[in-house]
């Protein structure tokens, strides 16, 4: 990245939703290191440009609690330890995080206080005006709520200016890009347009939180370096979801 100035910077305050899968890297199962150092370094750069920066994990790539349900076992039951495994990824990302000169903090949405803060909404805003970077886990704390769903509530109430998908592809596509050559990528998208195609960027819950509270959404590719900087800077990097009359 060309820049070091802050005032160059279209968004201060930034929220990045990463799913558990995107962890996997070349691994089977849990977490590839080296995604980890580069999630790290990417974050760094952000913190560098003074981007207060929090990060919403996801558990897939160690438990997905919705697909237990789906064989047999109680939702409840299965959500709480999809909790469980976003709380694990969050701890990795701490100390790959503090492994590139990083202060971070885990807040859990579920009391685990031996290995993490719990999640107050005020103390986590703190946390960020000290320029420290906050990995919110356990989703929201409740089940039948996806982490899309607690990215979307958290951004809105830290007051995050962008909240950024951190996905595989380069954005949002009108079909799976690996499956239909033809498909078509957004630069732009209208989150009405998103629920209206059932376009696959996050649940409908998710969508209409950001819709409602005019938080824009942009869909990046992560395993493109400097992704995350060209979208706090306001680059048209990925797809920009937003509410007509604020793009």
């Amino acid at each position: 990245m060309t820049t070091n100035s802050a005032a160059e910077l279209k968004y201060s305050r930034v929220l990045i939703k990463l799913s558990g899968e995107a962890l996997l890297g070349a691994e089977e199962y849990g977490i590839d290191p080296a995604v980890l150092r580069s999630v790290a370094v990417d974050i760094r750069e952000l913190n560098a440009l003074g981007v207060q920066v929090a990060i919403v994990i996801g558990g897939g790539n160690i438990f997905r609690g919705a697909g237990l349900a789906a064989k047999g076992m109680d939702r409840v039951s299965a959500d709480h330890m999809g909790m469980l495994a976003t709380v694990i990824n969050a701890l990795a990302i701490q100390d790959a995080l503090e492994r590139e000169g990083l202060f971070a903090r885990v807040m859990s949405a579920i009391k685990i206080n031996e290995v993490c803060e719990d999640y107050i909404r005020r103390r986590a805003i703190r946390h960020l005006e000290k320029g420290r970077v906050v990995v919110l886990a356990a989703g929201t704390g409740n089940p039948f709520f996806t982490t899309d769903s607690a990215a979307s509530l958290r951004a809105v109430e830290i007051n995050a200016q962008l909240m950024i998908k951190a996905t595989k592809v380069d954005g949002v596509y009108s079909a799976d890009p690996a499956r239909d050559p033809t498909a078509k990528r957004y630069d732009v998208l209208d989150y009405d347009d998103v629920l209206e195609r059932k376009l696959a960027v996050m649940d409908a819950t998710a969508v209409v939180l950001c819709r409602d509270n005019k938080m824009p959404l942009r869909v990046v590719n992560m395993t493109q370096p400097g992704a995350f900087v060209r979208a706090a800077l306001g680059d048209s990097v990925g797809t920009l979801v937003t509410t007509t009359g604020s793009r």
